[in-house]
């Protein structure tokens, strides 16, 4: 235990220069951005002085280490800076946004597993038959679909067409449940195909992989009943690799929400981005990218740490 615990401790040391890297890639990007912050909240007609006060006034006249660091300064004290116009802290913007886009997150992944594990080991425990070959068609066409389509797609059948669910808007959980599932069943869906499809895959793979070992060959043997072979060793084996896999694929379930928010009106962080770039709001623009990269590297501790739990001869490596 102690051992994973160090584990823990240092892979949690290791993201704190990973962190100030990002907000040092994102602090950069959005210097090149042609939007003048102080035209953008004094409008196109403010004169030359009312600018330099401006810039002044905000530290935007300072050098760009300087303005680095005073950035990550704030960003310690959880200051992402104001909202122009009108002026509203970042961070509460943020803060009421961000919850939206971890619950449609979180249902995409759920999403994704189930059907990666239905597809990938119904894929392996029927290889090379009918099955198999159906589950290969499904998964190549669900990888096929990009999530915008399949929204689209979605909101055609399940929506207009037959009135199964509304086509857009958020009901709170705490409002109804049922309401909020519903609203958020269609999004959810539209993110966990490509990625559950596309992570099948590797799920056939590994548990075709596993069948093929002689311990399984000889737990059978000696009297075993299959699903309790493949049920306590062959699956806890064989998706290891899925779940670094996973952790992968987070980005793109992670980079959907922002289009698919848009397309069912949630208000979460991509409707948020879309707005600052729209009303040309840096400084919403620069926390809305920078949280959803640091939730990013977050999520990859997570599964890193989890696969080191999942691994035992990691664990003993170490």
């Amino acid at each position: 235990m102690l051992a994973v615990l160090s584990m823990v401790v240092r892979r949690l040391l290791t993201l704190i220069p990973l962190v100030i890297g990002v907000a040092l890639f994102v602090f950069i990007v959005m210097q090149f951005s042609p939007i003048d912050p102080a035209l953008s909240v004094l409008g196109d007609q403010a004169s030359a002085a009312q600018v330099a006060h401006f810039k002044h006034a905000h530290g935007l006249d300072r050098p760009l280490p300087v303005r680095f660091v005073m950035f990550l300064v704030d960003l310690a004290h959880g200051n992402l800076g104001m909202t122009f116009p009108p002026s509203q802290p970042v961070a509460d913007k943020i803060a009421n946004a961000l919850p939206l886009t971890i619950q449609l997150t979180a249902l995409g992944v759920a999403g994704a597993l189930v059907i990666a594990l239905v597809l990938g080991i119904v894929a392996a425990l029927y290889r090379d038959r009918w099955p198999d070959h159906v589950m290969r068609v499904v998964s190549m066409l669900g990888i096929a679909m990009p999530s915008f389509w399949l929204a689209i797609l979605l909101v055609q059948q399940f929506a207009v067409a037959h009135h199964v669910f509304p086509p857009s808007g958020y009901i709170n959980p705490a409002d109804s449940l049922a309401g909020w599932l519903g609203t958020m069943a269609l999004p959810a869906l539209a993110l966990a195909v490509p990625v559950g499809c596309s992570l099948a895959r590797i799920v056939r793979t590994s548990v075709v992989e596993e069948l093929d070992k002689d311990y399984v060959r000889t737990a059978i043997g000696a009297g075993l009943p299959p699903r309790v072979v493949i049920g306590r060793n062959v699956m806890r084996n064989a998706l290891v690799n899925p779940l670094t896999v996973l952790g992968l694929r987070l980005g793109y379930l992670i980079g959907g929400t922002v289009i698919i928010e848009a397309i069912f009106s949630l208000p979460g962080m991509g409707t948020q981005m879309m707005s600052a770039l729209e009303q040309n709001d840096t400084a919403l623009a620069q926390g809305t990218v920078l949280t959803i990269a640091v939730g990013f590297v977050m999520i990859n501790l997570v599964v890193d740490v989890l696969y080191l739990f999942a691994n035992p001869r990691l664990r003993g490596a170490h």
